[in-house]
Parts: structure tokens; C-alpha cells; sequence
């Protein structure tokens, strides 16, 4: 195979993902704008809640270990 021949077929190679990325970027159901942004309010209220969580039971361990040792 010589240079040339790769290069054609790494070219044909991006432009084939290309146009097959586009076409199913073309499918997808997106969602509103006021949908968008309420997902995303649920997801950061969801995250906040789970890290006060996890410090929460994080602290307790800390605590109990702290006890322990000394």
C-alpha cells in the first residue's frame, strides 16, 4: 500500500463517521429549552443533596475512628 492510498482512505474514513455522526445527531428527540433547564436543576439539586450526604456519613465515620484511636 503506498502513502497515497492511506491517505485517501483515512480521508474517506472521516468523511463516512462524519456523515453517519450527523445522521443519527439528526434522530434525537432534543429536548426544550425549559426542559433543558429543569433537568438540569435536578441534577444539580440531586448532586448537592448526595455530596451533603456523603459528608455527612463521612464526618460520623471520621468521628467514630477519631474515638476509637485515641
Amino acid at each position: 500500500m503506498t502513502k497515497e492510498t492511506t491517505e485517501v482512505r483515512q480521508e474517506n474514513g472521516l468523511a463516512k463517521w462524519y456523515r453517519e455522526t450527523r445522521a443519527e445527531l439528526s434522530k434525537v428527540s432534543w429536548p426544550t429549552r425549559e426542559q433543558g433547564l429543569r433537568l438540569t436543576g435536578i441534577v444539580l439539586l440531586v448532586t448537592l443533596i448526595s455530596a451533603i450526604a456523603i459528608f455527612g456519613i463521612d464526618s460520623l465515620f471520621s468521628t467514630v475512628v477519631r474515638l476509637i484511636i485515641s
